[in-house]
């Protein structure tokens, strides 16, 4: 498990952090189709708190794309690094997420985040701001619309519907088990949104949420429980 301090520079106030998610949103490609589904690896992240011990720890975890075995997997814990603030929540998470990736001792491939992407009041999530940052392709799945409107998707696995900000498409909400609430998938950099969400349905043949996601849920909890332990 890796030890992760607060970055230099990192921002303070939520003025500086909405002028980084400024500057660097114009950095997120969106032209790129990604890697095809069951190809290569794909990587989950996501992270845990502790706000009274005002700690976080970050997870990755490595799974063949075409089995959705495990291939590799690492942790970091550190010191919450922002204040929670709606549309802001990366910069809590990007530091220990950054150190649980650098970690791994094999390329991650597709990132797969239990957020969003272009589903964001700024259109830059946590997915969008991680791919700009590593370069990598990312996308997010999340549990909820935000502040997002959609109309039900059709009660069968794969059927979609547009995420809408006014009459902008910022991703879709997508039934992964035939009649259980959709998830919320969106771009994040250098994959497209029909490639994101065929991602999504590889990785869920079981379940609601993504293996990727699944996994590293439970791995930055028992990482947390450990640390503050």
């Amino acid at each position: 498990m890796k030890t992760v301090r607060i970055p230099a520079g990192w921002p303070v106030t939520e003025d500086q952090a909405r002028a980084v998610q400024d500057e660097l949103r114009g950095w997120v490609v969106l032209d790129e189709p990604g890697p095809p589904p069951g190809t290569g690896h794909v990587t989950g992240v996501d992270v845990a708190y502790d706000d009274e011990r005002d700690a976080v720890a970050a997870a990755a975890v490595v799974l063949d794309a075409a089995t959705l075995d495990v291939v590799a997997e690492a942790t970091a814990v550190g010191q919450v690094s922002f204040p929670y603030v709606p549309g802001l929540l990366a910069f809590r998470e990007i530091p220990t997420v950054l150190a649980a990736l650098e970690a791994l001792p094999c390329p991650p491939g597709l990132v797969v985040c239990d957020g969003y992407g272009l589903a964001h009041p700024r259109r830059f999530g946590l997915a969008a701001h991680l791919g700009v940052l590593t370069g990598l392709p990312t996308i997010g799945v999340a549990k909820n619309p935000f502040t997002f409107a959609y109309d039900d998707p059709g009660p069968r696995r794969g059927s979609a519907s547009p995420l809408l900000a006014d009459r902008e498409e910022v991703g879709r909400a997508l039934r992964t088990r035939d009649g259980v609430k959709p998830v919320f998938v969106s771009v994040g950099h250098r994959v497209d949104l029909d490639n994101a969400c065929a991602h999504t349905l590889a990785l869920t043949p079981e379940y609601r949420l993504p293996e990727t996601t699944r996994r590293a849920d439970a791995l930055c909890r028992r990482a947390l429980q450990e640390a503050t332990a």
